[in-house]
C-alpha cells in the first residue's frame, strides 16, 4: 500500500508541478513500418499551457490521478521447442537473444515467464516425468528437462538478474490418469486420480525449485475446454473448481506452497465469465484461487477478441488477478516474417487487456525455429523471434518490438492509469512507474499519420503517430 500511494503522490506532484510551469521531458519512443524506426528513441516534445480541446483536434488525455490495476510484469513462455531451437545457436547468438529478452537496458526487460510441465503441442513428442501406473510418483523424474529446458530457463533467470516470474503449466496428466488411456484427444482425469494428479504438481514445483529455479505460480489446465490432437485434458467449470478446493489447493497448503500463485481457466476470452464465475462464487476453491487467465484464440470461430468478457470477469471479482497466459499467430509461413500484422495484433491485444483490467501479460513461444516449431503435431506457429538453424541467424519479428513498447517501460508495480482519446485510430494506455514516470503508449493501425496533442493537467505537446505504428512517450 504504501509503494502505491508513493507512486501516485509523484505522479501527482508531477503533474502539479506541470501545471505551475515547470517544464518535463517527453521522450519519444517509435515503431513504424516502411521506416527504420524499430523502438527507436526518436525525440522529445515540449509540454506548453494547453486549452479546452476542440472536437476537430486530436488528444490523448492522459489523467494519473485516477489509478487502476497494479502490473506485475510481461513476459513469454519457456518451451521445449524455444529450448531445443536455443541449443542450436551459436554462443553469440544464445547470449545475444537472452540479452535482448531480459536486460532492462539494451533490451526489452521481461519479468515474466511460463513453461509446460509435462509435454505439450511445442515439444518434439509426448513425455512424462513418471513411469506408467506410479501413483505414489516414486519414479518422478524431470531428467527430460534437463537436456533444454532447464538451461534455458536457468540463463533467463541470470539474464533477468534472478527476477523471472515463473508460471507453470500442464497440458495433460499422464495417459494413465486419464479415462481415455492417451494425453491427447482430450479425455479426462479419472476421479481416483485426482490425489495423485495434485501430488504431482507439488512434485514438480519442489523438483524445479531444488534445482535453482523458483516457481511463482501455477496453472490448473492448459485450455481445459479443448480437445486437441496434441496433449490436452478436460475439465468442465465444475471439475475445476472442485479439483481445487478438494485436491490441488489443500495439497499446494499442506506442502508448504500455499503462497504459489494459482491460477484458474487458462483458456480463452469467450468463457472466460463462465468459469470465473462458477469457480470464484465458491468460497471455498475461491480461497485457494489468485488469479483467472486467458488466452486469446477465441477468434477461431472468426469473430474479433472479446475483451468485454475480461472486462466483465475483472468487474465482478475486482479482488482476483486477470492474466494473459498465453497468445501467438497460428499457421506458420516462412515468408510472412517480416509482415506488419504480427505486431499490431499484439499492440492491439495487449493495449485492450490492460485497459480492461489484466495485471500481468504473458506470450507464448519466445523461440522457433525457420519452420515455426519444433512442434510434434505439426501446429507451427509464429513467435517474436525465429531462428534460421540453417545459418545461426535471428530473425526479429516486429512483434518482439510491439511487445518491448510496454515490457521496456512498464515495469513491475506500476499501476494503469486513466487515458482518454477523442479518435478511434489512436489506440492508447498509460501507466505510472514506481519512479513517478508516466508511460503513455499510442498505437495508429491505419495507413495515415494522424497529428494529436498530448494533454495532462492543464499541459499540451504537439505530437504525431505515424501509420502503422506504436508510440510509447516517457513523461518524468
Amino acid at each position: 500500500m504504501f509503494k502505491t500511494k508513493s507512486l501516485l503522490v509523484m505522479a501527482a506532484t508531477l503533474a502539479g508541478s506541470l501545471a505551475m510551469g515547470q517544464q518535463k521531458t517527453i521522450t519519444v519512443y517509435t515503431t513504424a513500418a516502411n521506416t527504420s524506426l524499430r523502438l527507436t528513441e526518436n525525440g522529445k516534445l515540449d509540454f506548453s499551457p494547453g486549452r479546452q480541446p476542440l472536437e476537430t483536434e486530436p488528444f490523448v488525455l492522459v489523467d494519473p490521478s485516477s489509478p487502476f490495476q497494479a502490473i506485475i510484469g510481461i513476459g513469454g513462455a519457456l518451451t521445449d521447442a524455444s529450448a531445443e531451437t536455443f541449443a542450436k545457436l551459436p554462443k553469440d547468438k544464445q547470449q545475444q537473444l537472452m540479452t535482448a529478452y531480459y536486460s532492462t537496458s539494451t533490451g526489452i526487460g521481461y519479468t515474466m515467464a511460463r513453461t509446460n510441465m509435462q509435454s505439450c503441442d511445442f515439444s518434439s513428442g509426448s513425455y512424462s516425468y513418471v513411469a506408467d501406473n506410479d501413483a505414489v510418483l516414486k519414479t518422478f523424474s524431470v531428467a527430460h528437462d534437463e537436456q533444454f529446458k532447464i538451461p534455458l530457463i536457468k540463463q533467463a533467470l541470470a539474464a533477468s538478474g534472478g527476477k523471472l516470474k515463473l508460471f507453470v503449466s500442464p497440458w495433460s496428466p499422464p495417459a494413465w490418469m486419464k479415462d481415455n488411456n492417451s494425453v491427447t484427444g482430450g479425455g479426462k482425469l479419472k476421479p481416483d486420480m485426482d490425489q495423485a494428479w495434485a501430488n504431482f504438481f507439488v512434485k514438480f514445483i519442489k523438483t524445479y525449485e531444488a534445482m535453482g529455479i523458483p516457481v511463482w505460480g501455477l496453472t490448473v489446465q492448459n485450455e481445459p475446454m479443448a480437445k486437441q490432437k496434441w496433449e490436452s485434458c478436460i475439465f468442465t467449470a465444475e471439475d475445476e473448481r472442485d479439483f481445487i478446493k478438494n485436491f490441488l489447493g489443500p495439497t499446494l497448503q499442506k506442502a508448504g506452497l500455499g503462497e504459489k500463485k494459482l491460477i484458474a481457466w487458462d483458456h480463452n476470452r469467450d468463457l472466460i465469465y463462465q468459469r470465473a464465475s462458477t469457480i470464484l462464487e465458491d468460497p471455498a476453491a475461491a480461497k485457494y484461487v489468485w488469479g483467472i487467465g486467458f488466452h486469446w484464440y477465441e477468434t477461431w470461430t472468426g469473430g474479433p477478441m472479446l475483451f468485454n468478457n475480461v472486462q466483465l470477469t475483472h468487474q465482478a471479482f475486482p479482488s482476483k488477478n486477470l492474466i494473459f497466459t498465453e497468445g501467438c499467430k497460428e499457421s506458420f509461413v516462412f515468408d510472412s516474417l517480416q509482415a506488419w500484422w504480427l505486431g499490431e495484433k499484439y499492440g492491439y491485444s495487449m493495449i485492450n487487456d490492460f485497459n480492461d483490467g489484466a495485471t500481468a501479460w504473458t506470450d507464448w513461444n519466445i523461440l522457433l525455429d525457420e519452420h515455426g516449431g519444433p512442434n510434434h503435431v505439426g501446429n507451427f506457429c509464429f513467435a517474436p523471434v525465429h531462428a534460421d538453424t540453417r545459418n545461426g541467424q535471428l530473425i526479429y519479428t516486429n512483434a518482439f518490438y510491439y511487445i518491448g513498447h510496454f515490457s521496456k517501460f512498464v515495469r513491475p508495480g506500476a499501476r494503469r492509469i486513466a487515458v482518454s482519446t477523442n479518435r478511434a485510430t489512436l489506440q492508447t494506455t498509460a501507466f505510472v512507474n514506481n519512479d513517478g514516470s508516466i508511460v503513455v503508449i499510442v498505437m495508429n493501425t491505419t495507413d495515415a499519420p494522424m497529428s494529436y496533442h498530448l494533454m495532462l493537467k492543464g499541459q499540451s505537446a504537439a505530437a504525431e503517430s505515424l501509420p502503422h505504428s506504436i508510440v510509447t512517450l516517457i513523461i518524468k
